[in-house]
């Protein structure tokens, strides 16, 4: 009995130990040390590559500004204004011949490609397009185009992650998360919100939350922010005075701006789908389309060239009651024509940037009339920029947690985050009850990309026949009577047409035919062998977000 006693502690011991063993074992063969190492090293390539990206917007600048700073609009009051009408037609031209010469998809990329990629398994990204996707939106930016730079560091951080994902052989979770990893960087890189760019890259890129992707994505984000923090600083984006709310009777006013916000977010994606609508009724060259566009974006500029670029400057002004109430208005109105033009236009840029803009101002003009109206009860104008530019961007980003958390990082307005919730809340419920989707998956959509039913829907679209057809057997006849009634599939026969055939023939199985002769069987496809596929594949996308 008392040897018995003596080896309970260790058999305890080895009942640990056997368990840890194993789950090492799991950690090992998932590959999970090596995602760890090689987040951390796309981290930092990211990283670089946003430093490059922005750069290169400055040099740009450079040319025709005389400033590489963010303060484009003050840089422009200080040149003539021929240059100010003349530099984004001039830029267009080169745009244009960018995109005829370099680019096959004859468009710049930027988030819903990313993810698409994710979406379609983290297929690798080609460098070569990617990275000339990534300079021709720095050239538009820094020429002036009205557009965000975020969006095409986003792409351009799924291209370096892609890319390492498949030189290492990664499995189809890794090629996944380090795709996520990869955004996460460039987001954090881009506002300094390493946070936000965890989050974003769980919430858009990833669609759902996992503990196998947080420690990998974590790790990118941090190294991508230490590395821009050392070259930028660490300075917020924004600076902004320290706000605090002055009564909770404004509540009913901060819900109505979360209205007002979810109307200006709307109307600001129906402008940019609509001028592209139109734009692609026109005949044009494919190189003359940005110089058209970029006539017009100078045009506004002369005048108003709070406009021009990423408008960092006039967002932080919002933000720090420097703007007047007309002025609000105006700005609101020409940046969302700006950006529409700009990338109707073909220019590249992407619309996180123009959001935050178009909130601020919306926020800072509501802001104005409540002070007006309620003068003991009203907050400072800033406050409602602050609260506008969550409220818009979340609507359109489809990111409400990601983009409360930047919104935090970027101005630091922690204090806020009771009233930004609700701001927030109420412009993305709005926005999915009219609308249903966000901006990039509406572009997604008009790609025939559905992933805003979740991923099994968008993963029966891809998979072919060819994954669960059999062979045929030796005494099977390979010729196919062209009089059947029989439905015929072909290897690349969506899993979803399949699945749709057999429901509507009745038949248990149905007859491949080659994709030269349809007159000629390859093989069977079989109901029970359709079914067992989308069920893997449901089975394997569980796995994964749960994981």
């Amino acid at each position: 009995m008392l040897d018995d006693l003596r080896q309970i502690p260790s058999r305890a011991i080895a009942r640990v130990w056997a368990q840890i063993k194993v789950n090492l074992r799991s950690f090992w063969s998932s590959k999970q040390p090596h995602m760890w190492l090689l987040a951390g090293a796309i981290g930092l390539l990211v990283s670089v590559a946003a430093i490059a990206f922005r750069e290169v917007i400055g040099l740009v600048q450079l040319l025709w500004l005389g400033d590489r700073s963010e303060n484009v609009a003050s840089a422009a009051r200080e040149i003539h204004w021929l240059w100010i009408l003349l530099t984004p037609c001039i830029g267009g031209l080169f745009v244009g011949w960018m995109l005829e010469r370099f680019l096959p998809s004859r468009r710049t990329a930027s988030v819903a490609d990313a993810m698409e990629a994710c979406a379609r398994g983290g297929r690798n990204i080609e460098m070569a397009p990617g990275l000339t996707s990534a300079f021709i939106s720095a050239v538009s930016l820094g020429v002036g185009a009205s557009a965000g730079r975020e969006g095409p560091v986003v792409h351009l951080g799924a291209t370096i992650s892609t890319s390492i994902a498949h030189l290492f052989a990664m499995p189809e979770w890794g090629r996944r998360t380090l795709l996520a990893c990869g955004v996460a960087s460039a987001v954090s890189a881009s506002f300094n919100a390493p946070i936000a760019g965890v989050l974003f890259a769980h919430e858009v890129i990833l669609g759902h939350y996992s503990k196998r992707s947080f420690v990998p994505i974590v790790i990118s984000s941090v190294a991508g922010t230490i590395l821009t923090r050392q070259w930028f600083g660490n300075d917020a984006a924004f600076v902004i005075p320290d706000y605090s709310i002055t009564s909770y009777l404004e509540f009913p006013a901060f819900a109505l701006l979360g209205i007002i916000c979810a109307m200006v977010a709307l109307l600001f994606q129906y402008s940019v789908n609509s001028a592209d609508f139109i734009a692609r009724q026109i005949v044009m060259p494919l190189w003359l389309r940005p110089a058209v566009g970029g006539l017009a974006i100078g045009a506004i500029g002369v005048f108003y060239p709070e406009i021009l670029g990423v408008g960092y400057e006039a967002t932080s002004q919002a933000l720090n009651n420097q703007l007047p109430l007309t002025l609000l208005f105006m700005l609101l109105i020409l940046k969302t024509a700006a950006t529409a033009i700009t990338l109707a236009s073909r220019f590249g840029g992407g619309v996180f940037s123009p959001s935050l803009y178009l909130g601020a101002m919306a926020g800072g003009a509501f802001g104005l009339i409540a002070a007006g109206a309620f003068p003991e009860l009203a907050s400072s104008q800033g406050i409602y920029s602050i609260l506008g530019m969550g409220a818009v961007a979340a609507a359109v980003l489809g990111a409400p947690i990601s983009t409360v958390v930047m919104v935090f990082e970027l101005t630091g307005g922690y204090a806020l985050s009771i009233a930004l919730l609700l701001c927030v809340s109420i412009s993305s419920g709005i926005n999915q009850a009219l609308i249903g989707r966000s901006y990039f998956q509406r572009q997604l959509e008009q790609r025939g990309v559905q992933i805003e039913d979740g991923p099994h829907k968008f993963l029966i679209q891809t998979t072919r026949v060819s994954s669960f057809m059999v062979d045929l057997a030796e005494d099977d006849d390979p010729y196919i009577d062209p009089e059947s009634d029989t439905p015929v599939l072909n290897p690349e026969t969506p899993l979803e047409q399949a699945l749709r055939a057999f429901d509507e023939s009745g038949h248990s199985r149905l007859p491949v035919a080659s994709k030269k002769d349809e007159t000629i069987q390859i093989g069977w496809a079989t109901q029970v062998g359709a079914l067992r596929k989308f069920n893997s594949i449901l089975v394997d996308t569980s796995v994964e977000e749960h994981r």
